[in-house]
């Protein structure tokens, strides 16, 4: 019996998610925990594996597309099985996906209406057509007039097949060209001199002018290549969401960095008797991150003002720390949260940061654990960065930037003497933190790693 294949709901607050792959094509035989697609929310990614065998039989998205949660992405099923009821409910699924709002307002302005049967052959006005939002969205990605599709669905209405097999026969239009291809009159009679029969901007501009049309010339054809010579890559919801928070964290802040540098000569010390003995007392492999995250969860209970979320008129101080880790992943940055870090053993930590850490990599973090940060610690000092300037995650605070460990020179007792120092970068907030109180925490942290035998002792 066939079986549809929903898109999750991923979280609370998930209204749809990006596939970003398929890895079984129409016709492939399934198996019981297959992978049938990967896809991603804006802060986490997944996998979904089959729950039934025998044949992919249809799919209704493509890599890239926004899919609203609890809609049909595909159907399995055996081979010549009749699926024609799944489909029908399928054609019929509401398509409220975020990228979809305004184009259902469209289609239900446009169900109001009384049209007739839409004509194959032939192009008809754009507001006698009934298409489904779905539809709508990858004939306007495809670049081709909707006005050309021979309508399959229910009650003359143009569905997804139907804008595939138009993107197989039709016009197609290229991007630059688009706009003004849209406000031709005779766009039946439109022939394409692009790659693959494209219509350009030329063939727009001499279809505007009737009797013009002229052979191309170099800037004609510098502009086709211009149009062509480079690769469109669609960004994902995790770097939309990146790019849009870090955009918003500069405009809405006022932030300030500043730096220091600690002697890591006990830390790394520490580091090395751990390695040797750690198994044998049951100890987590403990990195130098590890005991970052350990002295800054500690330290942060004397800086409230750092451990903090501000708001447009008020301030909110944490009484636990809940430290955010930045996590540098194939699909972009991801910031798990320990929660309630303060509260933990150096060993736990390590453990729960390790964790997370590999949840985000293989995509299987649960979003969950994406919020709720009320400082960040970034580690770029394993790629060899002397120095850099975090950006605030709002809305915290603060957020700590760990370098690398240089080799630098200071005399005692009249001697040069050479030691490894690693350098600290703060980030914060200036409307909610002084420059002071920020260099206070960041003196405190500094004493509290160059003694963490001590420090951990208490």
């Amino acid at each position: 019996m066939a079986v549809p294949v929903i898109m999750p709901k991923q979280g609370q607050t998930v209204e749809s998610c990006v596939i970003t792959k398929w890895h079984k094509n129409k016709g492939d035989t399934v198996k019981i925990g297959d992978i049938l697609f990967s896809y991603e929310t804006d802060k986490a990614a997944f996998d979904e594996e089959a729950k039934a065998e025998g044949i992919l039989l249809e799919v209704y998205y493509d890599v890239g597309d926004d899919v609203p949660v609890l809609s049909t992405v595909c159907i399995i099923g055996q081979e010549d099985e009749d699926i024609s009821d799944i489909v029908s409910q399928v054609e019929e699924e509401p398509e409220t996906g975020i990228q979809d709002v305004t184009a259902n307002k469209i289609e239900k302005m446009e169900m109001t209406q009384e049209t007739d049967t839409v004509k194959a052959a032939s192009p008809v006005r754009s507001d006698e057509i009934k298409i489904s939002p779905r539809a709508r969205n990858l004939a306007d990605k495809a670049g081709v007039d909707y006005r050309f599709a021979i309508p399959t669905g229910p009650q003359g209405r143009i569905i997804e097949r139907d804008i595939r097999l138009l993107m197989d026969t039709g016009p197609v239009v290229t991007p630059s060209a688009k706009a003004e291809y849209q406000k031709l009159d005779n766009r039946e009679t439109a022939l394409g001199t692009g790659i693959g029969g494209r219509i350009t901007t030329s063939d727009v501009e001499d279809m505007s002018s009737p009797g013009m049309r002229s052979e191309p010339v170099e800037q004609d054809i510098q502009a086709e290549f211009m149009e062509t010579d480079y690769e469109e890559i669609k960004l994902s919801n995790i770097r939309k969401v990146i790019a849009q928070t870090m955009q918003e964290s500069l405009a809405n802040s006022a932030q300030l960095t500043i730096h220091t540098s600690l002697d890591a000569t006990e830390i790394l010390e520490f580091r090395r008797k751990i390695k040797e003995q750690g198994a044998h007392l049951g100890l987590e492999n403990i990195t130098i991150t590890d005991i970052i995250l350990y002295a800054v969860s500690r330290t942060l209970l004397n800086h409230k003002a750092l451990n903090a979320h501000i708001l447009d008129d008020s301030m909110l101080l944490f009484n636990h720390v809940h430290l955010g880790v930045a996590v540098d992943t194939e699909r972009g940055l991801m910031v798990p949260t320990i929660y309630s870090a303060d509260t933990k053993s150096l060993s736990e930590i390590s453990r729960e940061a390790k964790e997370l850490i590999e949840a985000c990599r293989k995509g299987s973090i649960n979003p969950d654990y994406l919020k709720g940060g009320t400082f960040t610690v970034t580690n770029l000092g394993t790629l060899g960065v002397e120095s850099f300037t975090p950006i605030l995650n709002p809305p915290q605070t603060g957020i700590l930037g760990v370098n690398t460990i240089v080799q630098r020179v200071r005399q005692i007792d009249g001697q040069l003497t050479a030691y490894p120092a690693m350098g600290l970068s703060l980030t914060f907030d200036h409307r909610a933190v002084d420059g002071a109180p920020a260099a206070r925490f960041l003196q405190e942290l500094k004493t509290s790693l160059e003694n963490f035998s001590i420090f951990l002792s208490k």
